[in-house]
C-alpha cells in the first residue's frame, strides 16, 4: 500500500505543482517540463505497482447490478473524455464543459469506487476523484474567463463513437487479461 500511497502523493505534487506555485513553474520555462513529466509517469507506475501489490483489505461488499452502473458510467467517461480532442470545434459536452477531461475522470473514479469495495481501490478512486475536483476549482480560480468552443459537425460525432467504443473493448480485454471481469457472472 505504501507505493500506492506514494504514486497518489507524487501524481497530486506533480500535476498541483503549476497550480500552486505559478512562478516557479514559470521560472522554470519549457525546461520544467521534462521533471514534471517524470514525475507524473513515476507516480504512474507507482500507482499501479502499489495497487497491484497492495493487500485486499476489504471496506464494503458492492451489490452485483453496480457492474451495469459501472460499464454505463465508463462508456460515458470515454464519450466525455474524448469529446475534447478534435481541434477547434468539439463534440457535445465539452463546448458546455470547461473540463471535459477531468469531468471523465471523476466519472471513471465514481465508476470504479461503486464496484471497487477494498481500501487499495477507495484510495486510488478515491484520490483520484478528490484530484480532478480539486484541480477544476484550481483552474476556475486562476483563470476565471473561458470561451466555449463551438460545437462539433456529424463527423466528429461518428468518429468519438467509434473510438469510445473500442476504447471500452480494448479497455475490457486488458481487464480481462488481468482477471478481473468488467462484466457480471
Amino acid at each position: 500500500m505504501t507505493l500506492l500511497i506514494l504514486g497518489l502523493i507524487l501524481w497530486v505534487g506533480a500535476h498541483f505543482f503549476k497550480r500552486l506555485m505559478p512562478e516557479k513553474r514559470a521560472a522554470m520555462g519549457d525546461a520544467g517540463r521534462l521533471p514534471v513529466t517524470i514525475g507524473i509517469v513515476v507516480a504512474l507506475l507507482l500507482i499501479i505497482i502499489g495497487y497491484r501489490m497492495a493487500e485486499f483489505i476489504p471496506v464494503w461488499n458492492p451489490p452485483s447490478f453496480f457492474t451495469h452502473i459501472n460499464n454505463l458510467a465508463m462508456l460515458i467517461a470515454l464519450w466525455v473524455f474524448g469529446s475534447s480532442a478534435a481541434k477547434g470545434a468539439k463534440a457535445w459536452p465539452a463546448y458546455t464543459l470547461r473540463h471535459p477531461q477531468l469531468v471523465a475522470v471523476a466519472f471513471w473514479a465514481v465508476a470504479h469506487l461503486l464496484v471497487n469495495g477494498d481500501l487499495a481501490s477507495i484510495l486510488l478512486f478515491g484520490a483520484m476523484l478528490a484530484w480532478s475536483g480539486v484541480t477544476m476549482l484550481l483552474i476556475n480560480q486562476a483563470e476565471p474567463d473561458w470561451t466555449p468552443p463551438p460545437p462539433a459537425g456529424r463527423a466528429t460525432y461518428i468518429r468519438l463513437a467509434v473510438i469510445a467504443t473500442v476504447l471500452f473493448v480494448i479497455i475490457s480485454g486488458v481487464h480481462v487479461a488481468l482477471g478481473v471481469s468488467p462484466f457480471p457472472t
